[in-house]
């Protein structure tokens, strides 16, 4: 069996963490999945759901059986964190999902939350699967200062709304990780470089730069990325964030004023995307016009 997508974090000082490679929009190294391998086993994220087989196949090679799983964790529940929980629900009939309280009827019914997702990817909805929902006795809404209990470690609750008003971040204080969400934006590992991801409809520039201050205060060893994967140089990655965040809002903010009509500052942005050759251009092209809808509509409530 080809196992080429489950990774390590690091074995020599983050022992028993793993993460899965699940192919986003088909793009390798896009999202990913984390597999602590605890007293009680936990599986940290989800994907859209399609290749969910990956992170079963996963827990087979690391040794997990699927009825010892007790915690599945989504940060939020966009669906490209939280789309496959439902599938792992059933294969882990023992397992408790958990996420921020805010967004956890929407894993119950996640109708809502797929009209909205349909609406902000567009055509990028060919890569998900429909969620399946979850009985609401094994759904548990997280709040911030919430501890997750693996019996050897502790996962804390912190709440970061600043992408979106049902995100959180945890915080393995043993391990001295941040799971980091979408907090820290977008790690695109072949460029070693962070993207910015400010989707439709929750995204607050002050609440996202919250969020970046309330990272830099855990001051954890490695931010532990759903986009994508681990990365260990904290403050380089926390500051050049910060920047991007402000630089991308301000220059938004500046093309409205110049163009005319929303849909023209929407089109000007994919034109100067220098990513086209690592997600192609059509994932490219979609991402930069999503999260600048984002803007726009933070803008249009400021």
């Amino acid at each position: 069996m080809d196992l080429s997508f489950l990774h390590e974090v690091n074995p020599t000082h983050y022992e028993d963490t793993y993460y899965v490679d699940l192919d986003l929009y088909d793009i390798p190294s896009m999202g990913c999945a984390y597999i602590l391998d605890a007293d009680r086993p936990a599986v940290i994220e989800t994907g859209v759901g399609k290749r969910y087989e990956r992170i079963l196949e996963a827990l087979d090679e690391i040794g997990i059986k699927y009825e010892d799983v007790e915690v599945i964790a989504p940060t939020h529940v966009h669906l490209d964190h939280a789309g496959g929980a439902g599938f792992l629900a059933r294969e882990c009939p023992n397992a408790t999902v958990r996420t921020y309280e805010r967004g956890a009827r929407h894993l119950v019914d996640p109708s809502r939350l797929v009209t909205g997702t349909k609406q902000a990817v567009g055509e990028r909805w060919k890569f998900y699967v429909e969620p399946v929902p979850i009985d609401e006795d094994r759904v548990s809404g997280l709040e911030d200062g919430d501890v997750i209990d693996l019996g050897d470690r502790e996962l804390e609750v912190h709440h970061a709304p600043g992408h979106a008003k049902h995100q959180a971040v945890y915080y393995d204080r043993q391990s001295d990780v941040v799971f980091a969400a979408d907090a820290a934006g977008i790690y695109v590992p072949e460029l070693d470089r962070i993207q910015p991801t400010t989707p439709p409809t929750q995204f607050d520039l002050e609440g996202a730069l919250t969020d970046i201050d309330l990272l830099r205060d855990l001051d954890p060893d490695m931010l532990l990325y759903t986009h994508f994967g681990p990365r260990a140089d904290v403050d380089r990655a926390l500051s050049e964030y910060e920047e991007l965040l402000k630089e991308w809002v301000d220059e938004i903010r500046e093309k409205r004023a110049e163009l005319t009509g929303d849909e023209a500052v929407i089109e000007h942005f994919p034109q100067r995307t220098d990513i086209v050759d690592l997600w192609g251009e059509e994932n490219a092209v979609s991402e930069i016009r999503m999260n600048v809808r984002g803007v726009l509509g933070y803008l249009d409530r400021q």
